[in-house]
């Protein structure tokens, strides 16, 4: 089992970045790969992006390519999702969510989530 919690978050200008974290506790991290999601009000939760087990491969949503990178430290139990360019569309709580095996892009294939951090772009 993991139990992942996710920091970071915070209000930011238009054009800036932020760094999220999510510390996962279990031993077995290593096993999960790894996803960010987001959901603003009134809006389906959406993937943002995801990680391999080993952090070789990560994947992400059509929004968010080419200024969000995700990575991952297995010695920390740690996940990263560094934020650049930020518009004011990325205004959402970002979840943080763990499955055992690879990544996917729905909701209903995660098994565990944090509580969420909120990210709030000023325009």
């Amino acid at each position: 089992q993991l139990q992942p919690v996710e920091s970071g978050g915070g209000l930011v200008q238009a054009g800036g970045s932020l760094r999220l974290s999510c510390a996962a506790s279990g031993r077995t991290f290593a096993q999960y790969a790894m996803g960010w999601f987001r959901q603003d009000q009134g809006k389906e939760r959406e993937f943002v992006a995801g990680i391999s087990v080993n952090g070789l491969m990560p994947y992400y949503g059509d929004s968010v390519k080419g200024r969000f990178t995700i990575s991952r430290d297995n010695n920390k139990n740690t996940v990263y999702l560094q934020m650049n360019s930020l518009e004011p569309e990325d205004t959402a709580v970002y979840y943080c969510a763990a499955r055992m095996g690879f990544v996917r892009t729905t909701v209903e294939q995660y098994d565990y989530w944090g509580q969420g951090t909120q990210v709030t772009v000023s325009a």
